[in-house]
């Protein structure tokens, strides 16, 4: 670093919202600091985000949807939602981590101050997000170790937690010649999830006591993702090369079998069956949306904290347009090997497919359990999928874990990045999640995890802060700028459309789902014919301000604690000293003008003297 030459304004003091908050990777020796570290290569930044943003979802709902709104013409509002906000957004996380190489609280309060409580709030969500997800993990770890057995305990119905109202509704089907089936009746996988897995409560009132089973599974779940972290993209990056693979392993695995089962082909043909009548409801286009800000991983900043990691010069465009073909293509690709075996399942059952095709927990807990139940080796085939429900959900749910790590380190790196401090701090996040965890796993849990997972990273607030993550770099910092800066790194622009994005498609577009969000807003439905409660849903919204009200919060902190009016400090092209300490970034000097020395790729130093001039 000693052949770099700091610019003549670099020795200006910084706001002060952004003093602590700069790039740090390399320290000066001696200081006591650990290095915070990049990438080992291009292939770890890759498999780490794919494994972010590929999880359940893409299993479990995407193919759901797809079949529920017209089959193939669900592309349509789907590629609409991808290319207008998806992309752009997806974009602009992942370089803005590049380019700061800060995780997601110390970006924005570096870029635009007035902004940081997007930062704030993202990380709350993902808080609130590694509480209940790791459940989904305990519930398929239990699965898989009653896979072992010589006999599914799904299967019959000969179980101690079986009733007298468990019938084997394919043997009733083909042995009773039409006759009613008896009042009440129920499926051995549904007696298993309900009585065995869950315990259910009739109600959300009656929490009761823990089941130990899942206690320990929840355990063994976060004990793994602790230790997947505890050396922060040392250990990451080296854990994805297995977690990130091996649910194509299985997915491939399954799509194989499936389309060799009788009545795959109907199932298919149900799956991508185009309905164009269903482009007219306006729900079709609410679920596309939601869609894709769930399974692309947006405003929750793990894109920004994966890719701090990055070395400065990385082409983090092509990465993004790779990454989300990625991601949509597997979303397309499970819908095969889910369809065809749902459709097998309705041919074996002689019912029509919309009695078996569910989705969430309802596919990967009861209906796909129940299709492997009917297969020949079905112990061999529900190893394979539990196996691909943990591996997609454990990397998820790391990386989260990462992503909050890294913003908590960036924010403290003096306080943090000393001996063991960051895996203590580790340990005490995991645990505190893990005793928060332990309410979805009693009896009444399934309803609370059902809550969190309806409000705490819902639909509306990932849209609010869209659109304001939108507003932030499109009219704040300067979307031209923001262009400039990629270009820094790449060495090329982004295409146009992506200036037009942000500044008006995105925010424009966001702001009309979230609208149609709440005026078609109901109270939860719980299952069982359970409603949520008022109590309930106000606890839920009460989730959902935890984190969308630290925008308004943080900005009215930095107005009244910064110098200066609003006019002052508005975003305009003033002198670095007339703006310095102001809420929004300065621009005294054109971006384009802004050359780094070919050997400072990479090297924090070099950034932080030009972000101190910019």
């Amino acid at each position: 670093m000693a052949d770099l030459q700091p610019s003549h304004q670099t020795d200006q003091p910084l706001n002060k919202f952004q003093q602590g908050h700069l790039p740090n990777g390399n320290q000066a020796p001696g200081d006591g600091l650990q290095a915070r570290g990049q990438w080992a290569s291009k292939a770890e930044f890759l498999l780490a985000v794919a494994g972010q943003i590929i999880g359940l979802g893409n299993v479990w709902r995407f193919p759901y949807l797809c079949y529920k709104n017209g089959g193939g013409v669900f592309f349509v509002p789907y590629l609409l939602f991808l290319v207008l906000c998806g992309i752009p957004l997806f974009l602009l996380e992942t370089s803005l981590g590049q380019y700061t190489s800060l995780g997601g609280v110390s970006a924005w309060r570096t870029i635009c101050p007035l902004f940081g409580g997007l930062g704030y709030a993202s990380q709350v969500m993902i808080l609130h997000g590694c509480v209940y997800y790791i459940v989904i993990l305990a519930w398929a770890l239990f699965y898989l170790c009653y896979s072992f057995q010589a006999e599914l305990p799904w299967s019959h119905c000969n179980n101690t937690w079986n009733t007298n109202a468990c019938v084997l509704f394919e043997h009733f089907n083909q042995s009773t010649n039409g006759s009613s089936l008896p009042e009440n009746a129920t499926s051995p996988v549904m007696e298993f999830w309900e009585r065995e897995v869950l315990r259910l409560s009739d109600t959300l009132d009656e929490l009761g006591p823990v089941s130990w089973k899942l206690v320990l599974c929840l355990a063994a779940v976060w004990l793994v993702c602790y230790f997947c972290v505890w050396k922060g993209v040392k250990s990451t990056g080296k854990v994805v090369y297995l977690t990130a693979t091996f649910p194509y392993a299985m997915l491939l695995v399954l799509l194989v079998r499936g389309a060799t089962l009788p009545g795959a082909m109907q199932g298919i043909v149900y799956y991508l069956k185009p309905n164009h009548t269903r482009l007219a409801d306006p729900q079709v286009w609410m679920d596309a949306g939601t869609q894709v800000f769930f399974s692309y991983g947006i405003c929750l900043g793990s894109l920004t904290a994966l890719g701090s990691y990055n070395k400065y010069n990385n082409d983090c465009y092509k990465d993004s347009f790779l990454l989300c073909l990625l991601n949509s293509s597997t979303s397309f690709l499970a819908g095969f090997a889910i369809f065809s075996v749902l459709g097998f399942m309705a041919e074996e059952q002689g019912v029509d497919i919309a009695a078996v095709a569910q989705s969430g927990p309802g596919l990967a807990f009861i209906a796909y359990p129940r299709a492997v139940a009917m297969m020949p080796l079905p112990q061999l085939w529900a190893v394979c999928f539990f196996l691909m429900i943990i591996m997609l959900g454990l990397d998820t749910q790391f990386v989260s874990l990462e992503a909050l790590m890294t913003s908590v380190t960036d924010l403290y790196p003096h306080l943090i990045r000393r001996g063991r401090r960051r895996e203590l701090l580790l340990l005490v996040v995991c645990v505190v999640c893990f005793l928060v965890g332990l309410v979805m796993v009693t009896p009444g849990g399934l309803y609370v995890f059902q809550i969190y997972d309806h409000f705490s990273c819902s639909g509306a607030s990932l849209l609010l802060l869209s659109i304001f993550q939108s507003l932030a770099i499109g009219w704040v910092y300067g979307a031209e700028r923001f262009s400039s800066n990629i270009r820094d790194m790449t060495g090329y622009d982004p295409l146009p459309v992506f200036r037009l994005c942000w500044k008006y498609l995105t925010p424009a577009v966001c702001t009309a789902t979230f609208i149609f969000s709440l005026v078609r807003w109901s109270p939860l439905a719980l299952g069982k014919g359970l409603v949520a409660p008022l109590w309930a849903s106000t606890l839920g919204w009460l989730l959902t301000l935890s984190s969308v009200s630290l925008l308004p919060i943080w900005a009215i902190y930095a107005l009244a604690t910064t110098p200066g009016t609003l006019a002052q400090v508005r975003p305009t092209h003033v002198p670095s000293k007339a703006a310095e300490g102001s809420l929004f970034p300065t621009e005294g000097r054109d971006p384009h003008q802004i050359k780094r020395p070919a050997a400072s790729y990479g090297s924090n130093a070099a950034r932080l003297h030009t972000l101190k001039t910019r």
